[in-house]
């Protein structure tokens, strides 16, 4: 059984690893599937979105003569990773109070 990250899941995945280094499209979306088996087809709709939400920005440099779209996190970006980080520790304290057998208070 997996897991599915989706959502707000994705989306502060996305912003966390870009709150560290900017990093072009590709090298984004495999080191997403790497780590969360996410595919590209899903991830670049994310990237768009957040984009479209003013949390990520673009710019391209040029690489052995093409170019490559860079994405870079955006101060209102950085608010919702932290918005995002909050809403998981609340979520996984949740879980994992009812999967060790406790009880929701």
């Amino acid at each position: 059984m997996a897991i599915q990250a989706t959502g707000i899941l994705l989306d502060g995945c996305v912003l966390s690893l870009l709150a560290k280094e900017d990093a072009y499209g590709y090298a984004l979306t495999q080191q997403m599937k790497t780590t969360l088996g996410v595919s590209e087809s899903t991830l670049y709709p994310v990237m768009r979105r957040l984009q479209t939400d003013n949390c990520l920005t673009t710019y391209d440099m040029p690489h052995n003569g093409r170019n490559r779209r860079y994405y870079k996190i955006t101060e209102q970006g950085k608010a919702r990773y932290n918005e995002c980080q909050a809403k998981w520790t609340d979520f996984k304290s949740r879980i994992d109070t009812v999967l060790t057998g406790g009880l929701l208070q």
